[in-house]
């Protein structure tokens, strides 16, 4: 396969103008400032194609492992709504208080991200969302659980629903309310479907399977006729005319709270670690957030009872990814060496070889 995924992003060292990094800094992608104008103008139509006026006033609060489509898609409300901020990573009490600060009819937040906050509200705050008086929450940056829009609907008497957000450049360009079976793009050619194991777009309607989700940046002046693949997946039942909203992730990185993380990246980290024998990332989401955890095995038992080896692997992990990762060391010696496992108990990742999955 020749198309481009996150793993093979072309690289950063020959590109120009303005970069925009990830936390991780494995992805770098140019932007223009015409590029950045046509972002932030197809983010905008996203944006009003989801139901946000000139009456809006925009809260865009994104998961608290960093934001980079944040501000771009601040900007785009600010075109279409009355007033717009970003307030970046934040508690959810100070994400409250930008709330009421601004008089904010709209927030704009990870699935996970608002769940967490409604609990909070609850709990914690003793506020009742109503109080709020939101009108439209836009989900975006991770699948959502089920019956997610549903109850935020419910507990905040607001318009709910889900943005596509292309991964590599953090742009909405689909939308879709929780009735419908597929996104709606603002726009022909920007998203698609393949094969996980072959570089060709699906035509509707489209056959069982699972499939992988393909954006074209066409709008992007270096990388506007390179389809890129996302990482996003879907199980198709066969017969649907339209893309349908992500439920699954497939290739080398796993989506945790919002973020791409790398496994060869995990895998060589503590290859370089003496001692590691077997290792397991294990993610769930037990409460309203992700939580990942790896499993590590030593080979010896003077390792396992040393402290100062988890704190090295924990170091390792910081090193790689802003997501919070908790190591626990298994208390069995293992003898054998065997290579890394992912487990999502989530149901989210298929497999990290795309060529296993057609």
């Amino acid at each position: 396969m020749s198309w481009p995924t996150r793993s093979a992003f072309p690289a950063g060292r020959s590109a120009s103008g303005l970069l925009s990094l990830s936390p991780e800094g494995d992805l770098v992608v140019p932007s223009s400032a015409d590029d950045r104008a046509a972002a932030v103008d197809l983010a905008a139509q996203t944006l009003t194609a989801a139901g946000i006026g000139p009456d809006d006033r925009v809260v865009v609060a994104l998961n608290n492992d960093g934001e980079p489509a944040g501000t771009l898609i601040a900007e785009a409300a600010a075109r279409v709504a009355r007033a717009a901020a970003s307030v970046g990573p934040r508690g959810r009490m100070r994400l409250h208080a930008a709330l009421e600060s601004v008089g904010a009819t709209a927030l704009v937040a990870t699935p996970t991200g608002a769940l967490d906050f409604l609990a909070r509200l609850h709990l914690e705050f003793l506020v009742d969302p109503l109080d709020l008086e939101l009108r439209h929450i836009l989900l975006v940056g991770e699948i959502p659980s089920a019956h997610t829009c549903v109850q935020l609907a419910d507990e905040f008497d607001a318009s709910v629903r889900e943005l596509y957000a292309d991964p590599f450049f953090g742009v909405p360009l689909a939308q879709r309310a929780p009735s419908d079976s597929t996104l709606s793009p603002v726009a022909d050619g920007l998203l698609g479907l393949a094969p996980p194991d072959k570089d060709m777009l699906m035509d509707a309607p489209y056959g069982e399977g699972v499939a992988e989700l393909v954006v074209t940046p066409s709008w992007h002046s270096t990388l506007g006729k390179t389809p890129l693949r996302t990482g996003h997946a879907v199980r198709l039942a066969g017969g649907e005319q339209g893309v349908p909203a992500p439920a699954h992730t497939v290739g080398e990185h796993v989506l945790i709270r919002g973020r791409w993380v790398s496994v060869p990246k995990i895998a060589a980290a503590l290859a370089r670690i003496d001692g590691v024998a077997r290792w397991d990332l294990r993610i769930s989401r037990d409460g309203t957030l992700d939580a990942a955890a790896l499993h590590v095995a030593f080979n010896r038992a003077t390792l396992v009872a040393d402290p100062m080896w988890k704190k090295r692997i924990a170091q390792a992990l910081y090193a790689l990814t802003p997501v919070a990762v908790d190591v626990v060391v298994e208390e069995e010696v293992a003898d054998e060496r065997r290579p890394g496992t992912v487990t999502d108990l989530r149901g989210h990742h298929l497999g990290l070889d795309r060529a296993q999955l057609s």
